[in-house]
């Protein structure tokens, strides 16, 4: 019987993931900042809306290929940039990229990956995307930009709403922030209650920030290099800094973290080729809206101008096609990949990409829908401009 024959949903991948993945690096994974307000209005405002049925349609056959900034995807998904990933799972970006690659869908590499970006390529025979965080080194900026061109990144994402870290509870009990506190007694315990996780972590050499670990000037101890990666988080990143990454980058230049029409504008202004738009997943400000309620009003403010993606709380087909309805090109997937990956490996991300490929054929039909281009605010019975969902406050 095959591995993922009972996994039949991402929550069952979910599930799984919990009972493989240590204590801190499961809190990494789930948590969102502060009250996690936003990171569950992510799921509440997706979940509230309803899908409009449709019969006699002729449904068949269906299509679900698309394209992203010109490139053929069998899918209307990518790969969300994902921090970290090898603690999740050892080489967690080289068995990403190789899951998205043979499914047909594009991978976006983060800047504080554990493996390199050249690890990556080496792994891989599709070019992926890179991630870019602004640092305070514009040296070092201009380096990982070269970098990613030298392995043909044909598209740079650069992240724009990090220019200071929100607290994230669950890391901090646990040690996992950029200054890693995690070798207590109940972690190493936990670490210990892993024995598959700790095994393939131990028989790996990435175990630090593959791109970063060469710049720092300290030493490359991950203690080191974490420290170093705090420091360059740069709270004065402004406009003018967009417009020099557009400057030097020769590819597609893709904007992440807009929640906002005028700043989706100014982006396209400087040079976007795309706009994510995006919560971090509720990772950095508690209390702002979802990524789906704000995307119809970045989608009409953009009017074509830019293509627009969503991200932040997908873990469905169903969720691709309410994304789609309101108006995205394509649907990042964050956490539905890492539960695949903390469950399986390679395997379990292909799984996860097949189970949302199902979902959104399954749920198409029974819109009744074929193409991808058909998709529109007629599929939904919720009227396009999505109201957030009133979140109480935990008492």
């Amino acid at each position: 019987m095959s591995r993922t024959a009972s996994l039949v949903s991402i929550e069952d991948l979910r599930q799984l993931a919990r009972r493989r993945t240590p204590r801190p690096f499961w809190g990494y994974l789930e948590s969102g900042s502060f009250e996690q307000l936003t990171l569950a209005a992510n799921r509440r405002d997706l979940d509230v809306l309803t899908l409009r049925p449709r019969v006699l349609a002729d449904i068949g056959p269906r299509d679900l290929r698309t394209t992203v900034l010109g490139q053929p995807c069998r899918l209307p998904v990518a790969v969300a940039p994902i921090g970290l990933s090898g603690l999740i799972r050892a080489d967690g970006e080289i068995h990403a990229a190789r899951a998205a690659e043979a499914e047909g869908v594009p991978y976006t590499l983060s800047t504080v990956s554990t493996c390199s970006m050249e690890e990556v390529r080496a792994a891989v025979q599709q070019p992926f995307w890179f991630q870019l965080y602004m640092m305070r080194d514009r040296d070092v900026v201009r380096s990982l930009m070269e970098r990613a061109h030298a392995v043909g990144c044909t598209a740079l994402m650069v992240t724009v709403d990090l220019a200071v870290q929100a607290p994230r509870l669950p890391d901090e009990r646990h040690g996992m922030t950029l200054r890693p506190r995690l070798l207590n007694l109940p972690n190493v315990l936990d670490f210990i209650r892993k024995p598959g996780w700790a095994w393939r972590f131990l028989n790996t050499p990435r175990r630090n920030f593959g791109n970063l670990v060469d710049y720092a000037p300290h030493g490359k101890a991950l203690q080191q290099v974490s420290a170093w990666v705090a420091d360059q988080l740069d709270p004065t990143l402004g406009w003018a800094d967009l417009d020099w990454i557009r400057a030097q980058w020769p590819g597609h230049l893709i904007v992440k973290g807009i929640m906002d029409a005028g700043d989706a504008r100014r982006a396209v202004q400087a040079g976007a080729d795309a706009i994510v738009v995006s919560n971090h997943g509720g990772r950095q400000l508690d209390g702002a809206p979802s990524s789906i309620a704000v995307l119809p009003s970045i989608v009409q403010a953009l009017a074509g101008d830019a293509e627009v993606w969503f991200d932040s709380g997908v873990r469905s087909g169903t969720d691709v096609l309410k994304a789609l309805a309101l108006g995205a090109r394509t649907a990042l997937l964050g956490r539905a990949v890492l539960y695949g990956l903390a469950a399986l490996g390679e395997p379990g991300v292909r799984h996860a990409l097949g189970l949302i490929r199902r979902e959104l054929d399954v749920s198409m039909a029974l819109c009744g829908l074929s193409q991808l281009d058909q998709i529109n605010a007629s599929a939904l019975w919720s009227a396009p401009d999505v109201t957030p969902c009133p979140i109480p406050r935990r008492q």
